[in-house]
C-alpha cells in the first residue's frame, strides 16, 4: 500500500458538529509565550463553569439516594455549576424508583436515563457522556467507596490550565483509608502496572472510578467496552492522545463484598485482555470528529523525515506552519527562532499547546487559511509559511495564497505541498476532505496570481501513484489499513533512492514560492 502520506490537516470540521469547549478555553492556551502567563488565570476562572457528574447506577437501591445527595452537597470551585446524570442500569431492586424521586425532586440538576437491557458500566457511562453538557465530565460511582469532597482536588489541575484529564488515586499518599483485601489492591498494582507498561504512564491508580476529563476529549473517544474495562480503555486512549493526565490522592472507603462489591476476579481478567487489547488497537477517535486518519498517518515516522527532508532546505528561522495537525512533520523543522505552529480543529489545537508551549520559540495559533483576519490577529511577518496538505481542503485556494503571502516579509518563502494529479482524485481524496488535485501549472499560476514568484516546483513519492490509483479509484477504500502504512513507512529507505529515477511524476506535487521585495538566493531550476 501507498498513500497519499502525510495528509497532515483533517477534513474541515463540519460546522454543525457539537462541541462542548467554550471559545475562552482555546483562546486562552493558544496565545504567544509571552502572552500565555497573563491567559492562564483567565482559563482557570473562566474556561469551567459547569461540572457534569456521570453516575452509572445498577441495583443500589440502599445507597444511591445517600450518594446523590453528598453529590449535590459537595463543594465545588467558585461560580461552578454542576448537573447529574443518572443511568439507571436496568436494576432489579428497585434503585430505578429511589433515581426517578431524586430526578423529580431537583429537576433541573438531575436528569435520569434508564437502560431496558443490564448493558454495564461502560455502557451506562457511554449513555452519560453523550448527554453530559458540562466543561468537564467526572465519573461517580453510586456505592459510596468514593467520596464527593475530593471534586475539589480532583478539579484543581484542569482549572489551572495544566491538565486535560485527572485520576484520582486511592494508593498516592493521604490522610487515611479503609484496610481491606489486600489480594484485591494487589489485583489493582498489577492491573496498574501493566497498564503503565503499555501506555508508558507512571500511574498508582489505573482501575479508579474518580476520573475528570475535560468533555471534549471525552466525547471525541469513543468508548467500546460495556464493563469495567472501561478504566484500562480509557487510560490508553488518553495516553495515545497525548492528553496531560495527573492524579490527586483521594479518600477511599471500600465495602466488602456482603455490603454490594461488584467487582471480581473474572473482571480482573477482562481488565487485563481490554490493556493488551487497546494497547495493539488505535481507535482513539470518535468517527464524528474526522481524526482517526490523522492519527494512523502520523504514525509513519520514516515518510515524516522523508517529506521534512525534502522541504527543510527551504524553511527560514522564523516559521508559520499551517495544518500543523498533531505536530508529526513540525518535530522534524524545529528548533527555529520562532516557530508558531497553527491549526482550526479545537482538538489538534488543545493537543498542539500540551506539547509544544513549555518550548520558548513556539507558540499555538488558531488560523483559518481563507480567513484574512486570523492572519492579521498574528501580528508579525514570517521568513517561511509551511503549508503542507492544507490548500486542497479549502474552497478558495486563491485568498488561501493571498494570506500567505500577506504572512511574509519581502523575500520570505511560501513551501506548498498538495496533491498532485486531478486524475487520481477518488474515494481516499472524499474521505480526507479534498476540494480538488492539482497539476504542476495551475498551481504555479495560482501562485503567481496572488503575488508570488517561483523558485522550484518539483513532484516526489512516485512509488505511491499506482497504489493509489488501485486504492483510490478501482476499490473504492475510505481508510488507510494499519498494515499496509506500516509495510509502506518500512520501505521507505528504498523509495527514497528509487523515486528520482521513476519516469513518471510522484503522488504530491511541492512548490516554493517567494515574495518578491527581499535578498535571494540563486535561482534553482525545477525538476
Amino acid at each position: 500500500m501507498a498513500t497519499e502520506l502525510l495528509d497532515t490537516a483533517p477534513p474541515r470540521l463540519d460546522s454543525s458538529r457539537p462541541e462542548t469547549e467554550t471559545s475562552a478555553a482555546v483562546t486562552a492556551r493558544t496565545v504567544s509565550p509571552d502572552r500565555r502567563a497573563d491567559t492562564d488565570a483567565k482559563t482557570a476562572a473562566t474556561c469551567a463553569t459547569k461540572l457534569s457528574i456521570l453516575i452509572p447506577v445498577y441495583n443500589e437501591r440502599y445507597t444511591a439516594a445517600a450518594l446523590v445527595y453528598r453529590v449535590l452537597d459537595a463543594p465545588l470551585p467558585d461560580g461552578m455549576d454542576r448537573e447529574l446524570i443518572l443511568v439507571d442500569d436496568c436494576s432489579t431492586d428497585g434503585t430505578r424508583k429511589v433515581l426517578e424521586e431524586l430526578a423529580t425532586a431537583h429537576p433541573k440538576t438531575i436528569r435520569l436515563h434508564v437502560h431496558p437491557v443490564n448493558r454495564g458500566k461502560a455502557a451506562a457511562v457511554r449513555t452519560a457522556i453523550a448527554e453530559a453538557s458540562g466543561d468537564i465530565c467526572l465519573v461517580q460511582d453510586a456505592d459510596l467507596e468514593y467520596d464527593p469532597k475530593d471534586y475539589t482536588a480532583l478539579l484543581k489541575p484542569i482549572l489551572d490550565g495544566d491538565a486535560d484529564a485527572v485520576f484520582g488515586s486511592r494508593f498516592a499518599a493521604r490522610d487515611r483509608r479503609r484496610v481491606i483485601y489486600y489480594r484485591h489492591a494487589l489485583g489493582n498494582r498489577l492491573l496498574t502496572t501493566l497498564s503503565n507498561l503499555c501506555t508508558n504512564l507512571s500511574l498508582t491508580d489505573m482501575e479508579t472510578c474518580y476520573k475528570a476529563v475535560r468533555t471534549e476529549i471525552l466525547k471525541s473517544i469513543p468508548i467500546r467496552s460495556d464493563r469495567f474495562g472501561i478504566e484500562p480503555e480509557l487510560t490508553a486512549k488518553l495516553a495515545k492522545r497525548g492528553a496531560r493526565i495527573y492524579e490527586v490522592p483521594i479518600s477511599y472507603d471500600g465495602r466488602t463484598y456482603g455490603e454490594g462489591k461488584k467487582i471480581t476476579w473474572w473482571d480482573g481478567v477482562k481488565a487485563l485482555c481490554a490493556i493488551l487489547y487497546f494497547w495493539l488497537v488505535d481507535d482513539v477517535y470518535n468517527e464524528q470528529y474526522g481524526h482517526a486518519i490523522l492519527y494512523r498517518l502520523s504514525s509513519a515516522i520514516r515518510f515524516n523525515d522523508w517529506m521534512a527532508s525534502e522541504i527543510e532546505p527551504w524553511v527560514g528561522d522564523s516559521v508559520l506552519e499551517i495544518g500543523a495537525g498533531l505536530g508529526n512533520l513540525s518535530t522534524k523543522l524545529i528548533p527555529r527562532e520562532h516557530y508558531t505552529l497553527s491549526d482550526v480543529d479545537p482538538l489538534h489545537l488543545q493537543y498542539l499547546d500540551n506539547h509544544f508551549s513549555s518550548r520558548p520559540f513556539a507558540d499555538v495559533a488558531k488560523v483559518d487559511l481563507e480567513n484574512k483576519d486570523d492572519f492579521d490577529a498574528l501580528g508579525r511577518q514570517y521568513d517561511t509559511v509551511v503549508c503542507l496538505n492544507v490548500l486542497e481542503h479549502v474552497e478558495s485556494d486563491a485568498q488561501a495564497l493571498r494570506n500567505m503571502y500577506d504572512a511574509l516579509a519581502p523575500g520570505g518563502r511560501a513551501v506548498i505541498l498538495v496533491p498532485r494529479g486531478q486524475w487520481l482524485f477518488g474515494s481516499l481524496d472524499t474521505v480526507l476532505g479534498h476540494f480538488r488535485r492539482y497539476a504542476r501549472n495551475e498551481l504555479t499560476s495560482k501562485c503567481e496570481e496572488a503575488g508570488f514568484t517561483i523558485k522550484r516546483s518539483f513532484t516526489f513519492n512516485g512509488i505511491s501513484v499506482l497504489p493509489w490509483f488501485v486504492n483510490a479509484k478501482i476499490l473504492k477504500r475510505s481508510y488507510f489499513g494499519k498494515l499496509q502504512l506500516k509495510m509502506f513507512d518500512s520501505l521507505v529507505w528504498l523509495w527514497r533512492r528509487i523515486d528520482r529515477f521513476l519516469p513518471f511524476d510522484g503522488l504530491s506535487l511541492i512548490v516554493v514560492a517567494e515574495k518578491p521585495g527581499g535578498s535571494t538566493d540563486a535561482d534553482i531550476s525545477g525538476r
